[in-house]
């Protein structure tokens, strides 16, 4: 039988620089708001699994796919408007 702490410090070796960088970090926060939208759709999704739905259930998961997609596009929107480099936007 083999101990597990010779595998563990091999792999926490690497720990300091598997860290995310800044621009990494900036992009999961312009993100965030299309991960708590979606977030919130499974919330709604999940509910409606081991019961009929309800009119009340219904509403929210559609609010909630409305919500996930107006954010899809406010992403994409705010992609496309930051310029290219080099100017060829």
């Amino acid at each position: 039988m083999n101990p597990i702490v010779t595998v563990q410090d091999a792999v926490t070796a690497f720990a300091d620089f598997m860290e995310p960088s800044g621009a990494e970090l900036d992009a999961i926060e312009q993100e965030l708001p299309l991960i708590l939208a979606e977030v919130d759709l499974l919330d709604a999704q999940i509910v409606t699994l081991d019961r009929i739905p309800s009119e009340l259930d219904a509403r929210r998961t559609r609010r909630a796919l409305a919500r996930v997609l107006a954010e899809r596009a406010a992403l994409a929107n705010h992609a496309a408007t930051v310029s290219l480099p080099g100017g060829a936007a």
